[in-house]
């Protein structure tokens, strides 16, 4: 749901001044507005970018939002994806023009961001307690009538204590939650068991500053998941959402909200939130898959459900991290100038995919190279006997975990295939 505000702020991220704050940028382009610097359309490898630079595919990213709409259309699903994995509001507008409900966020300070781009319906997929945060909450959901607001509740004492926030604030309209099913014993938050589910729902039916919408929860913690126990957990979950309602729960309130879905299960939540009962009122089946917009070329790429359903789709990675090689003190051994102030490196080392010739240009695979370790600025690679790489080639590093990716530049080039840049995406991690 895109605003004439959320339209003009992402507008004015173009006349931000380019200089020393953002990476790997070319340096003659210090003092250029970031829409100056995209209409020149330079090139990421002869344009005066520096290395490190990442970039994002600009094919990948419209097939990417392209194939989860079509798929999320498919089954019925509203999709309010994780924007924790960019923090990128040119991208919360491309996915709500691609039909995404929403934008899910993970704690408060994110849905500050969200709100400051005009984004009206935000799903916070975590507990809040914060009473600072519950003021600012309460103050933005009076000043406009308009925004949608939905959080976890996973305890009573979580539940007393945003009550006597929201009435210390004097809060006028009352905060949707839905109650957190967890994914089982010694997952992440979530309550363990129905019993506990029934007893939180009747605390917040107990204050007048929350309102009870839903139930929700993450898949991904259920332990050592597959997919019976994934499925499993989901089935609890939309039992726990028939058997709330028929206990009139919902009492008042227009729809109710199930949701699930991260980016390894969504076809399971998809297979079962399909088989949930007619409730008393229409249902909001809620997707909240975040890393489908980048995707990676590591855990994602073989956790990512259309390779279980190859004829849904499919998602391409869209990161590529440039690096240079400035030394080759042995044989076998080579070191790239991207280090873990870079790269991705919390599930799996970058992957050397492309070399690009410093003395023609010319691009070839990186077979026979393998990185074994990053220091702060340094990749560590071995180079198999006789495989060409020269101090001053280009390699082109794919990436794992989106997440971890966005946090680390903000301020990004969209590189079309050619490498020429059309766009630069800013971040606020």
């Amino acid at each position: 749901m895109a605003t004439d505000h959320s339209d003009q702020a992402v507008a004015a991220l173009a006349r931000e001044r380019v200089d020393h704050r953002f990476k790997g940028l070319p340096p003659n382009a210090e003092g250029l507005t970031v829409g100056e610097l995209a209409a020149e359309r330079r090139s990421l490898f002869t344009g005066g970018f520096t290395t490190p630079v990442l970039a994002l595919s600009a094919e990948a990213l419209e097939h990417n939002l392209v194939a989860m709409e079509r798929y999320s259309a498919a089954h019925g699903l509203a999709f309010a994806p994780h924007g924790k994995t960019s923090l990128a509001p040119q991208l919360f507008e491309r996915q709500l023009a691609h039909g995404a409900w929403g934008i899910t966020a993970a704690v408060p300070t994110q849905v500050r961001i969200y709100r400051a781009f005009g984004i009206q319906r935000i799903f916070l997929a975590n507990e809040v307690v914060d009473a600072a945060a519950l003021r600012w909450l309460a103050a933005e959901l009076d000043a406009d009538p308009d925004f949608r607001f939905i959080a976890y509740v996973d305890s009573v004492r979580g539940v007393e204590l945003m009550d006597a926030a929201l009435r210390e604030a004097g809060a006028r309209r009352p905060v949707d939650v839905v109650v957190e099913l967890g994914g089982g014993e010694g997952a992440r938050t979530g309550i363990r068991t129905e019993a506990e589910c029934a007893t939180v729902a009747d605390a917040v039916a107990a204050t007048g500053t929350l309102r009870l919408v839903g139930v929700a929860g993450y898949e991904g913690e259920v332990p050592k998941p597959d997919g019976e126990r994934v499925r499993a957990w989901l089935r609890r979950l939309t039992a726990l959402a028939a058997g709330f309602d028929a206990a009139g729960r919902f009492e008042g309130v227009d729809e109710v909200v199930v949701s699930a879905g991260g980016s390894a299960w969504f076809d399971a939540v998809a297979d079962v939130f399909a088989e949930l009962p007619t409730l008393s009122r229409p249902v909001l089946k809620l997707l909240r898959s975040g890393a489908y917009v980048s995707h990676d070329d590591g855990h994602y790429r073989h956790l990512t459900p259309f390779n279980r359903v190859p004829e849904e789709g499919e998602l391409h990675p869209a990161f590529r991290l440039w690096a240079q090689v400035v030394s080759r003190p042995e044989p076998g051994q080579a070191f790239l100038n991207a280090g873990k102030r870079d790269a991705a490196y919390d599930l799996d080392m970058p992957e050397p995919q492309l070399i690009r010739s410093a003395r023609d240009a010319s691009t070839r695979p990186a077979t026979g190279l393998a990185i074994t370790a990053l220091s702060d600025q340094h990749a560590w690679v071995t180079v198999a006997d006789g495989t060409d790489l020269e101090v001053g080639d280009w390699v082109g590093l794919g990436l794992s975990h989106p997440c971890t990716s966005f946090d680390k530049w903000q301020l990004i080039p969209v590189a079309e295939a050619d490498g020429t840049v059309t766009d630069y995406i800013r971040t606020f991690f």
